[in-house]
């Protein structure tokens, strides 16, 4: 059988690899999609990829597993949504595009959702299978327990503290807090580690740039994974990676989250910040429990085999229903697409 990986961002590089690594396992074809702008970025040299469209119809695939919101609608294949983020809050998450064949969720929360939505629109299949990025998730390798050790060393500090704001302009709280960070990032037992959105805004990234702090860290790491093992806590806001570091149950503060589950500690008074992550690090950790509600509800898998149950699901729709030939679009998007991504 053969498989389209089909990236648009930088960020979808992290969640499909998983993926790849299971369909290598099962000797299936893969190929990537990476357009020609973002190449430069794409770290698995060594994997079959391109940016030509017209390849990608000559591959003439049974599935794509897509990490974003479309996809070419005349490229044959299963379409296969598994999404970016775990931020059900979003604009859009659960906005149905009509290019989706399967969608594959993480948890109950997701699921239930989107099952209502497939009895709306009758024209999708829902299976829950968790996420197939968060398998590395709970796999903590020596060299990154290392890394975090080598850290905690050179810098002389008990705690590393991960800052990762959304981009979202409505939504971010880079701006505001830029003192508070640099006043963390200048405590003498707190190491800021901070990990900016492919799409925030450059001008607010070089502002960070221009501080002088003794234990500030800007990563540009492209996958966040990592990060989120190595840190004691994290700073955000609406940032769908809140949830990633909740699953590992390890607190979180945020500014002005809109989020519809808190089981963190929530703030719109920027002056807490810094006093509260203090706290918390100290010891004062109120949420312990109320996190494994999150747990439950949006990624209850810790097995790191979501990959494998997501490339099952996908095999027992084809059994069930073949590779659909065409789907059914309004002429609006079939125009979009094909502006976009013709050849």
């Amino acid at each position: 059988m053969k498989f389209i990986l089909f990236c648009n961002l930088p960020y979808a590089f992290s969640i499909l690899k998983p993926l790849e690594i299971e369909l290598k396992k099962r000797n299936f074809d893969i190929l990537w999609y990476v357009p020609s702008n973002i190449t430069s970025q794409f770290p698995y040299k060594d994997s079959s990829f391109t940016s030509s469209i017209q390849e990608l119809k000559d591959f003439k695939s049974d599935v794509i597993f897509v990490p974003g919101n479309e996809v070419p609608y005349f490229l044959q294949g299963v379409k296969v949504q598994i999404f970016h983020g775990l931020a059900g809050e979003k604009k859009g998450h659960f906005r149905i595009r009509d290019y989706f064949d399967l969608y594959l969720t993480q948890g109950p929360y997701f699921t239930n959702r989107f099952k209502q939505l497939a009895l709306k629109y009758k024209n999708f299949e829902v299976i829950e299978t968790g996420w197939c990025k968060l398998d590395k998730l709970y796999q903590i390798d020596n060299n990154t327990l290392q890394e975090k050790e080598n850290l905690i060393n050179q810098y002389s500090v008990k705690n590393i503290v991960l800052y990762a704001p959304t981009f979202s302009p409505s939504l971010t709280s880079a701006e505001k807090l830029i003192q508070k960070i640099s006043n963390l990032a200048n405590n003498n037992d707190i190491l800021v580690i901070i990990k900016f959105h492919d799409k925030m805004d450059k001008n607010i990234i070089q502002e960070y740039k221009n501080l002088t702090c003794k234990n500030l860290i800007i990563s540009n790491e492209k996958d966040i994974t990592k990060l989120l093992q190595i840190s004691d806590l994290m700073i955000s806001d609406t940032s769908s990676v809140v949830y990633e570091f909740v699953l590992l149950n390890k607190p979180v503060v945020t500014l002005n989250s809109i989020s519809e589950n808190i089981n963190w500690f929530d703030t719109n008074d920027i002056k807490e910040i810094e006093n509260v992550t203090l706290s918390i690090l100290n010891g004062d950790d109120k949420f312990k429990e109320k996190r494994q509600n999150i747990i439950d509800m949006y990624h209850p898998y810790n097995d790191g085999k979501s990959s494998s149950r997501m490339v099952e699901a996908t095999l027992s729709y084809i059994k069930q229903y073949g590779v659909p030939k065409k789907r059914k679009l309004s002429l609006l998007r079939k125009f979009k697409i094909w502006k976009k991504y013709r050849n």
